[in-house]
């Protein structure tokens, strides 16, 4: 399985060590840090409260953030955009998130997915005509890949695009839901169906809102992020130029999982920030609020939920970090496992944070006049956009025995030469021929090593066992993903660590992270490989679940 994703390599094949070795985790430069500054301004004008109250961005706080270039931040210079790197958009998008998401929402969400499929694969035509007017936030744009029926089965959407008569024009026939931007958005990247025959061939289109058959319709109250605009989005008829295609027909499918690449990384730095946001609200609250006399930051349980909002913070930041280096080196790079599991670990890991700076906070951190319950509010659905929480839980273990079986194919039909390499294939070892010469680092890549060795088992013995029943098995699915999380997880934050001993900083502190880590690791390897095949309670939950399915909803099974 070489040259594939970087841990498919690292688990299966040879870990790619110079990607380790040679990673830049590059600082914010004086750019970067101008549109922080100026964001920050904007957000003191147009604070989130207001916003969440308002339910609507106004017209003035747009025209300011499109005044200082924030609907460009990653479009090329070439195109009237600033031109940031990835990995200096996602600082920007740390702060933005972790200082007032409802203000920044409709620029990232624009960027990370709007015109991502323009960007990567845009003829130069497309990127002239659309780019620019992206850039200077003369038309917003749209995401439209969800519908009413199809949310993370995407191959399954219902919209279809058909080749006119006079081979002109796709008409496009359809109904998109929950589209971020909708009611702001002068473009949208529209993915259908182009032949009702074979679904998922589909393709992606750049459609504007303007045009003749396109309805949007209100904004949906929502429970947070109240001043972006969700709306459905209806297709009637629509006459899409054959120009507008992205790609190739059939190259949809392809398109919207690379976007979506992008965007997941977006979610993981957003996250990052506002763990970190988190983190400042924490000491603060703690160090002031007394009980029994002294300051609450001196009880245990208290510097538990701070030492895990570090952990968490360091451990998100590295992983978008390292993902984002990938896609700087090759923005169509194949990071679908590696940027799953930054929106998994970024998104939860934040979620849970905020509950613990609310917990902090005590009976204040109930009030509305504070910020906690409006952060929790906005934040909810970082947990459901871009494939929920559960399909990130089972998603890379999928990917991972979905390859497997594409070699097994390739390697035979016959069902016993499978079996056999399959047997032979458990047994061979992955070269990982990496050393950091220190004690932490060095722990933390032989952890790495032995989770990558009981991916590679489980992996291999659930498809031996189970065959295609696998897909079914989604508890065994979770631990194996769980496992490759924190395997990349640990790998992200050696990569961060050694990129800061090559220039000399002092890694002390993330040294210590880098072990409470670690030993997380180990208690989730221990849980994931103690019951292969299922554990007492998740066979109970499969009896229950039975029970509840069979009982009408009117009913009391106790």
């Amino acid at each position: 399985m070489q040259d594939d994703t970087f841990l498919i390599n690292a688990i299966f094949g040879v870990l790619d060590i110079g990607r380790v070795r040679n990673y830049s985790d590059l600082a914010a430069d004086e750019k970067t840090l101008e549109l922080i500054r100026r964001f920050q301004e904007i957000h003191a004008e147009f604070p989130a409260a207001q916003l969440d109250k308002m339910g609507v961005i106004p017209e003035a706080a747009m025209k300011r953030l499109k005044q200082i270039g924030f609907f460009g931040l990653n479009i090329p210079a070439a195109y009237g955009g600033m031109g940031l790197s990835l990995q200096r958009y996602l600082r920007v998008t740390e702060e933005i998130v972790a200082l007032n998401i409802s203000l920044g929402f409709t620029s990232l969400a624009h960027l990370s997915i709007g015109t991502k499929g323009i960007l990567l694969f845009g003829t130069e035509a497309q990127k002239e005509k659309y780019l620019k007017p992206a850039a200077s936030g003369e038309m917003i744009f749209s995401y439209a890949l969800t519908e009413p029926r199809h949310g993370s089965d995407a191959k399954s959407i219902e919209t279809t695009a058909v080749l006119s008569p006079d081979g002109r024009h796709y008409i496009l026939n359809g109904q998109k839901s929950y589209i971020t931007n909708a009611n702001y958005a002068g473009g949208l990247t529209v993915f259908a169906q182009m032949d009702p025959s074979a679904p998922g061939f589909m393709g992606a289109f750049i459609v504007e809102t303007g045009w003749q058959g396109v309805t949007i319709g209100k904004d949906m109250p929502k429970m947070g992020l109240k001043a972006s605009s969700t709306a459905t989005i209806q297709f009637k008829n629509v006459h899409v130029p054959r120009e507008n295609l992205l790609g190739k027909p059939g190259d949809g499918f392809k398109i919207a999982m690379t976007i979506l690449n992008h965007g997941r990384i977006a979610l993981g730095a957003g996250s990052a920030g506002t763990i970190r946001q988190s983190l400042k609200d924490m000491k603060k609250r703690s160090a002031t609020r007394k009980q029994f006399g002294v300051p609450i930051d001196n009880f245990e349980l208290i510097q538990e939920k701070m030492v895990k909002a570090s952990v968490n913070g360091y451990v998100a930041s590295a992983m978008t970090s390292f993902t984002a280096d990938m896609l700087n080196d090759d923005p169509l790079a194949p990071v679908a496992i590696e940027s799953s599991h930054c929106k998994l670990f970024g998104t939860t890991r934040a979620w849970d944070t905020l509950y613990d700076a609310l917990q902090v906070a005590g009976g204040a951190g109930y009030l509305a006049t504070q910020p906690y319950e409006m952060r929790m509010r906005d934040f909810r659905v970082t947990t459901i956009f871009e494939g929920t929480t559960e399909i990130h839980s089972i998603y890379p273990a999928l990917y991972m025995i979905r390859r497997l079986a594409k070699r097994l194919q390739a390697v035979s039909h016959s069902k016993g030469a499978q079996i056999s390499f399959l047997f032979k294939s458990l047994f061979s070892r992955p070269r990982w021929r990496l050393h950091f010469n220190q004690k932490e680092m060095d722990r933390a890549l032989r952890e790495a090593a032995s989770n990558a060795r009981w991916i590679r088992v489980m992996v291999h013995a659930a498809t031996l066992i189970y065959g295609k029943k696998i897909y079914a098995k989604e508890f065994l699915l979770r631990r194996i993903a769980t496992l490759s999380l924190h395997l990349y997880g640990i790998m992200a934050v050696l990569a961060r660590i050694e990129a800061a001993r090559r220039v000399g900083r002092e890694v002390a502190t993330d040294l210590l992270l880098l072990d409470y880590f670690v030993e997380e690791s180990r208690r989730q390897t221990a849980k994931g490989i103690s019951c292969f095949f299922s554990t007492p309670q998740e066979r109970l939950n499969r009896k229950i679940a039975q029970n509840i399915r069979r009982y009408p909803l009117s009913a009391n099974p106790g």
